[in-house]
């Protein structure tokens, strides 16, 4: 039997704290329900961050201190929306659901930021104009949703789907992080290990050829030169690289220089296909979410184009709106602009006739997701064998030539 710790709330809104023993969450869960309450949160023996404490005890929000830990990430977001979705869908009003919340953010900055909206929540502003005070912490994607659901009456059923959409959005992340985690750290250690071999290892050598003069071998003179040159010009090698990396950032952060910038990425062998898959995901899955929710399609698609990432599927979102005011559709619009595959194009085609936009899309989005991690771990195949082959060939070169230069001296007699 282990330990959780837990977190739930009364059905008068009162949060209670404590800790019960259980083989398993599930049978955490099932008892909090059975005393009437409302499971927020369960965490693991070793995940607590709270002190154990036996039976339950009524916390007092204002009285909750949280310390700073750090900047608000999506999963922090995401968080913060299913715990607002299942307070509300419980049945607590909206300014009880984010009091509640103050207690639960562990986030100092997202903290302050509930703490602000629930008093303009209680002066009378709706939920989506508070949180659009707030767009570093809340996006355009976030607040259109939440205004949708209320429009509409389904608050919670909105902020549910908002949650699943953070979720979703973060495991892809996730997916991407992991399989380039590996091809990194060989980038990195392969590149300081070359760095360390030309600089230090080299160098010692230098002495024992320097007396060979011509004699020694082409590769080895190579080499030793070589050697000598990162050994005493290292700084400059690092300082184009930073230089370089510089000038390409000031560059990007320019309109031309972003639009070329994103074209070429979709254009670069090999991994343009891979960005191209992944931005027509998160496309499909952002206007499939919104519309989902009840936003209009024309609005939808304003949010979407301000949250795709590449600019050069963005400008073809500004054809596309422009198409859909003069009651072209979507998918005619999507394909004049030459960005999106032909089977995204025919999915959003089909559900345009079908009345099933939303949900072909999301399909889309689910398809293409699968695609991405497929190719990306092929693509991660490929490049791990390249990647240790090169820095052998380098390592290789290298012992060769030193050891054309020992067979030289002993030839020579020395």
């Amino acid at each position: 039997m282990a330990q959780f710790h837990y977190q739930a709330t009364t059905p008068q809104g009162k949060m209670v704290e404590g800790v019960m023993e259980a083989g398993e969450e599930r049978t955490v869960v099932m008892r909090l329900r059975d005393q009437g309450y409302l499971p927020l949160r369960i965490r693991p023996p070793g995940e607590a961050q709270v002190k154990p404490a036996t039976g339950q005890r009524q916390l007092s929000l204002p009285q909750m201190q949280m310390p700073w830990r750090g900047r608000v990430r999506q999963k922090d977001l995401q968080i913060f929306t299913r715990e607002l979705a299942t307070l509300i869908s419980s049945g607590l009003p909206l300014d009880r659901a984010l009091s509640v919340l103050i207690g639960l953010t562990e986030k100092e900055e997202l903290k302050q930021a509930t703490a602000q909206i629930l008093r303009t929540v209680q002066q009378g502003k709706s939920l989506s104009e508070s949180l659009a005070e707030y767009p570093k912490l809340f996006p355009p994607l976030y607040v259109n949703m939440v205004k949708a659901g209320e429009i509409g009456g389904f608050l919670d059923s909105v902020l549910q789907r908002l949650a699943e959409y953070l979720e979703r959005s973060q495991e892809v992340q996730d997916q991407i992080k992991a399989a380039l985690a590996y091809p990194v750290m060989l980038v990195l250690v392969g590149g300081l290990s070359v760095f360390f071999m030309f600089t230090y290892v080299l160098p010692k050598f230098s002495g024992i050829f320097k007396d060979m003069g011509p004699a020694l071998p082409v590769l080895t003179r190579f080499i030793l030169k070589l050697g000598e040159w990162f050994q005493a010009y290292w700084w400059v090698l690092v300082v184009s690289v930073i230089g370089t990396g510089w000038a390409l950032h000031r560059y990007i952060a320019t309109p031309h220089g972003r639009f070329a910038w994103d074209r070429w990425r979709l254009r670069v062998l090999l991994l343009g296909d891979l960005i191209r898959k992944r931005e027509v995901a998160s496309f499909a899955r952002t206007l499939g979410t919104l519309l989902k929710s009840g936003v209009p399609l024309l609005q939808a698609l304003e949010v979407v184009e301000a949250v795709v990432s590449n600019q050069v599927i963005s400008s073809a979102l500004k054809e596309v709106r422009v198409g859909v005011r003069e009651g072209q559709g979507i998918s005619g619009p999507l394909g004049r602009g030459g960005v999106f595959p032909t089977l995204a194009l025919q999915m959003v085609s089909v559900g345009e006739e079908t009345g099933r936009l939303d949900e072909m899309l999301m399909r889309t989005a689910e398809y293409y997701e699968k695609e991405t991690n497929t190719q990306l771990r092929q693509l991660v195949s490929l490049v791990e064998p390249a990647l240790i082959l090169g820095m052998g060939l380098i390592v290789g070169i290298v012992v060769i030539g030193l050891l054309q230069g020992i067979f030289s001296i002993n030839q020579a007699g020395l």
